[in-house]
């Protein structure tokens, strides 16, 4: 078990440092030039060559290319990603209490979907199709199809407008987080649902279940057994929402003026603040990888085949 851990994680650092280069060299395709975007945030009256050059030369951008990459690279280590070319403050000031703001509501929202996948998963399949299983089943496929925007504006019209129970807007408190983890929940427990609900089905259908059932096992513990094995199948996906969701923030935090990643990343794409893009870019990429280490670690785990093939 300890071998495998090393092993997938020696993995991870080629494919961190390939997308650190790839996250580098997109932002610096960009056609517009970093030394006189930020000269035009500085509100220079007249920019000249003079001053672009002086700017290019303090921000190390007539470097050689592949020093600026190994520079930026080795600065991020230190989780220093430069200065942001709008505001006067580095780009972790700006970024920090943005991803802890987005994580949380990340965190908050999975474990309402995981919670719900679960319970919903489970009790569709074991009244495979009755009318309340193709109820719940059409009703979260159409949620699933909707924007996620104009899910958020309904429930702001009625919750917040009508029956003035929420706030629109903002991070004040815990009622903060009721309508943004609504919109999230329900644009995607569709998905995890449904694949709880096959992987008990799946499991329903095996030939440990009938024997126990022959064996005079009572049913509960039986249940219980096929949620453990049928979790197990959708672990890799549980933990791959995570990073989903923290990517997929962007609408609903733009809706809700979360005060997150997705309004900080909307707002540097307009002002082309090129380091809080990079950084931002990384983390979501970054933490794509480390959760799907983190779940191919927990699938060895809790399954003996894949113990046994290590």
């Amino acid at each position: 078990m300890g071998v495998y851990i090393v092993k997938r994680l020696l993995l991870t650092i080629p494919l961190l440092l390939v997308i650190s280069f790839l996250t580098f060299v997109l932002i610096n395709l960009s056609p517009q030039d970093p030394a006189k975007l930020v000269l035009q945030a500085q509100d220079v009256p007249v920019i000249t060559d003079e001053l672009i050059a002086q700017t290019k030369y303090q921000l190390g951008l007539d470097d050689p290319f592949i020093v600026q990459y190994m520079n930026w690279l080795t600065s991020c280590f230190h989780l220093d990603f430069g200065n942001s070319y709008v505001k006067d403050e580095t780009v972790w000031i700006l970024l920090k209490p943005a991803f802890f703001n987005t994580l949380k509501l990340t965190l908050v929202s999975s474990i309402a979907i995981i919670i719900f996948s679960i319970i919903l998963g489970a009790v569709c399949a074991l009244i495979e199709g009755r009318v309340i299983d193709r109820f719940i089943r059409g009703l979260f496929f159409f949620l699933s199809a909707l924007p996620a925007y104009l899910i958020g504006i309904l429930m702001i019209w009625y919750f917040s407008v009508k029956l003035d129970l929420l706030p629109t807007s903002g991070l004040e408190s815990y009622q903060s987080y009721i309508l943004p983890v609504s919109v999230i929940a329900l644009t995607h427990i569709g998905l995890y649902f449904r694949t709880v609900r096959s992987a008990v089905l799946e499991n329903l259908n095996e030939d440990y279940v009938l024997y126990a059932r022959a064996s005079g096992i009572p049913e509960k513990k039986i249940i219980v057994s096929v949620l453990k094995n049928s979790l197990q199948v959708s672990i890799s996906i549980f933990c791959m929402s995570i990073p989903l969701i923290l990517g997929g923030t962007v609408v609903v935090e733009n809706v809700f003026a979360w005060p997150g990643l997705g309004s900080l990343s909307i707002n540097s794409i307009l002002n082309r603040d090129f380091p809080v893009i990079q950084a931002y870019v990384l983390i979501i990429a970054v933490t794509f990888v480390v959760f799907n280490t983190l779940s191919d670690v927990i699938n060895m785990a809790l399954n003996p085949k894949l113990r046994g093939g290590e």
